[in-house]
């Protein structure tokens, strides 16, 4: 194993599920998962005290539960009257209450709501490392493989399933990339911080770029980017990594945006310069 310090590795896992984050947001932002996702964020806490309890690894019992929350979530939106932001709002209530109930239980477990909350990328090891890299070589096959579909899904539901394709398989593809990417993400950015890496990147890259390649192209450098700077300013100024991360996330956000707009203002004034030729006039042949 490669010898490195606590702070190499903590920008070592800050590329890593920078880039993730990234990757996995995009497929957040184009299909609006972003309150699910936050759900997910939250409602895995219980699963982490119940691991605790038990004496086995937090991450897998994040994972495990945070299967458990998907189908909860799904049950839910299909009820007639109900509806996706339904489900997660239940969910996520759910969740984070019995999380804190099992917490205030067993207070003298290791794990403090404020440490989930916040993670502690300084402190990771190389299992964590391992797990985002896994995770982010899974994403990157899967959009690979299946990034098309998730695409045509995504911007026409009804016409993938003329097409004879199963939209379902899609909903749960990406679910599951979402619940993967939140668990392996968890222990350094923390639940609440992990929402902002992954849709910051993915709505920074939204406003800077047109096609879906290139946001998909473009957020994970971006969410990479933002994790090493926010890492690097936590050491410098000397506070929590989680929070900095975050606050370099809302930067970005914003500075797209104004980048976007200055875009969006030149566009038609460089058609107003450089119109396009007019079309030749019709030449009418007598018969």
């Amino acid at each position: 194993m490669i010898e490195l310090g606590f702070f190499e590795r903590a920008l070592l896992e800050a590329v890593l599920a920078g880039a993730l984050a990234g990757l996995v947001g995009t497929l957040v932002v184009l299909r609006r998962r972003a309150f699910f996702t936050t759900a997910l964020t939250h409602a895995t806490f219980p699963g982490a005290m119940v691991a605790a309890v038990l004496g086995f690894s937090v991450v897998l019992g994040s994972a495990l539960f945070s299967i458990v929350l998907v189908a909860l979530m799904t049950l839910i939106a299909r009820v007639r009257g109900q509806g996706g932001q339904v489900a997660a709002g239940v969910v996520l209530t759910f969740g984070f209450a019995l999380g804190a109930l099992l917490q205030s239980a067993n207070p003298s477990l290791p794990i403090s709501v404020e440490s989930f909350l916040v993670g502690s990328i300084l402190t990771v090891g190389w299992p964590d490392i391992a797990l985002t890299a896994a995770v982010l070589v899974v994403a990157a096959v899967v959009l690979a493989l299946r990034g098309r579909h998730i695409v045509f899904a995504t911007v026409d539901e009804l016409g993938y399933r003329a097409a004879g394709y199963r939209p379902w398989v899609i909903e749960a593809l990406t679910s599951a990339l979402i619940a993967a990417t939140v668990v392996a993400i968890m222990p350094a950015i923390g639940a609440v911080l992990a929402i902002a890496l992954i849709v910051g990147p993915a709505a920074a890259a939204r406003r800077l770029v047109s096609s879906t390649t290139a946001v998909l192209a473009l957020s994970p450098v971006l969410g990479a980017l933002a994790a090493v700077i926010g890492v690097l300013l936590s050491r410098e100024l000397a506070v929590a990594a989680g929070g900095a991360i975050t606050v370099v996330v809302a930067a970005l956000v914003g500075l797209a945006l104004l980048a976007g707009r200055m875009l969006d203002a030149r566009r038609p004034r460089a058609r107003a310069e450089h119109p396009e030729p007019a079309a030749p006039p019709r030449t009418l042949v007598s018969p």
